[in-house]
């Protein structure tokens, strides 16, 4: 008897139906599986013979082949342990074939029958409604990821038996559903880091007030102890709440790499990743013989956050120019291409120098200049002209250590980020796209009027300066930020100039 059962699996971060095709005849007893499948998929042979049997079922001594289709496409994970022991099933007449392709169904099983989560379930839960399915059966562990999905039933399973009665018609499994909305409002008690913490460094937290409000990346350079890593940290406390859309596109992410259960996903925040700077260039943008996500993806309507800039390799860093510009990644590789999100907000930190002394009035500087020259070389032009914002943060004063009101807590600064958040979204709703940070050539020239003052003010410094094209174009999209920071309408004068100064790589450091 032939028997059919949809599972699914995932390219990239999308999920596509595989039909798992069980065929029991005449034959030495016997269960192959074809379809290109790896060796978990392979070993899955072992799993389901005995979770059949220990669930109180009899396998069929006979000769099974299970195809999965589409046959030229390889097929890896432990999900499909619960359809092929279901066909099975289903082929032997234990398990009635009428109700079986109204779901799609995944899972791993143990030895006595009890099932397993497995990754990816929120892209399947996706896939599912997407291909008008009435319903996923999955894992209890992993039902709750995907409840988020609206219009089709999630049903929970615990064992193989709970899934024959339920086809078989003697026990009703109840559907999850989740209501995830509530969870996108700024939640207080979340953080447990605020901005107030951070003593002095106004010219800082000013400047990634900016960088929150239009999504810009930053680059903050001072001696050690200056508190660039505290205040990057608490970037994520004044940023705008993920969207219903966006909390979804994150999720999808952390669900294939089996991550969902993050706390800062869980509680729908927006994900701050802080990778080493030994990770090599697939970690960091993502790889593999079958492309998985990098650092970069799951920072996706994030900050990826970069400390000791110039001890990244350099060739790790070059990497992330294309990301930066386009907001995603394509890995080819021979069998497969695969792209992924990486709308990322990079916030970078380094030392002036080796020592991270320049500058420093006592005197504590040991770097002779070709030092100091080698260690900034390895932070190329290119890769420097796609960060919107570069500051100094200077050491930090002892009045400023010892002051007990320490100025403005994160909910204040953020009150003033979603008012200009709020601002480009009513503007840019028609171009795709949410923030200033994301405006290219075209939308500058519709959205970023700039009055004569305005030009020459940026004619300066592109003549003194030596500002590049795409510098010159930050320059303007900063502009607009802090405008609608103001909730100004047109940019004016100082808010070019504001602009410039934000630009420290450009102006040139202390010698």
């Amino acid at each position: 008897m032939l028997a059919k059962v949809d599972s699914c699996s995932v390219e990239g971060i999308d999920g596509f139906i595989i039909a798992v095709e069980v065929d029991i005849s005449y034959g030495l007893p016997g269960l192959n599986i074809v379809g290109l499948p790896e060796i978990s998929v392979k070993e899955s042979r072992d799993r389901v013979k005995t979770a059949i049997k220990n669930s109180g079922y009899t396998f069929p001594m006979e000769r099974i082949v299970v195809n999965l289709a589409p046959a030229d496409v390889k097929k890896e994970g432990t999900g499909f342990d619960l359809p092929i022991a279901i066909g099975i099933l289903v082929a032997s007449g234990v398990i009635p074939a009428d109700k079986i392709n109204a779901y799609l169904i995944s899972g791993e099983l143990s030895l006595d029958g009890n099932i397993k989560p497995v990754r990816a379930a929120l892209p399947y839960a996706l896939t599912a409604k997407e291909k008008g399915y009435k319903g996923i059966i999955l894992p209890f562990k992993n039902a709750e990821e995907a409840s988020i999905v609206e219009g089709i039933d999630v049903l929970p399973v615990k064992s193989l038996s709970q899934i024959v009665d339920f086809f078989s018609g003697f026990v009703e499994i109840k559907r999850l559903t989740r209501d995830v909305r509530p969870l996108t409002r700024f939640q207080d008690k979340v953080y447990r880091m605020d901005f107030s913490e951070v003593g002095g460094q106004h010219h800082a937290k000013r400047a990634l007030e900016i960088a929150a409000a239009g999504f810009h990346n930053v680059l903050m350079t001072g001696p050690p102890g200056s508190g660039k890593s505290m205040l990057a940290k608490r970037l994520p406390t004044i940023l705008p709440e993920l969207s219903f859309e966006e909390m979804i596109e994150v999720m999808r992410i952390y669900s294939v790499l089996g991550l969902i259960e993050d706390k800062r996903v869980k509680n729908s925040l927006r994900p701050f990743r802080s990778p080493h700077h030994t990770i090599s260039e697939a970690g960091l943008v993502g790889g593999g013989s079958r492309p998985a996500p990098g650092e970069i993806s799951l920072a996706h309507n994030g900050v990826l956050f970069l400390d000791e800039l110039p001890e990244f390799k350099k060739n790790v860093l070059e990497v992330l120019r294309q990301p930066l510009e386009e907001g995603k990644v394509s890995i080819a590789r021979a069998s497969m291409k695969a792209t992924f999100p990486a709308q990322f907000m990079l916030v970078a930190a380094m030392n002036p120098c080796p020592c991270g002394y320049l500058s420093d009035p006592m005197g504590r500087c040991t770097c002779t200049q070709p030092q100091i020259q080698k260690y900034r070389s390895k932070i190329s032009g290119p890769f420097l002209d796609r960060i919107d914002i570069q500051i100094e943060v200077p050491r930090v004063e002892y009045k400023d250590i010892a002051l007990k009101n320490r100025g403005e807590d994160s909910f204040q600064i953020k009150k003033r980020v979603n008012k200009a958040r709020k601002i480009q979204e009513k503007r840019l709703k028609k171009k795709i796209i949410s923030n200033n940070a994301r405006m290219h050539n075209r939308h500058l020239k519709e959205f970023c009027h700039l009055s004569l003052e305005c030009e020459k003010i940026l004619q300066q410094a592109v003549d003194v300066l030596g500002f590049s094209a795409r510098a010159c174009h930050s320059t303007i999209r900063v502009g607009r930020t802090i405008a609608d920071l103001e909730n100004a309408s047109e940019i004016a004068r100082h808010h070019i100039a504001e602009a410039i100064q934000l630009r420290s790589f450009d102006r040139g450091f202390t010698q």
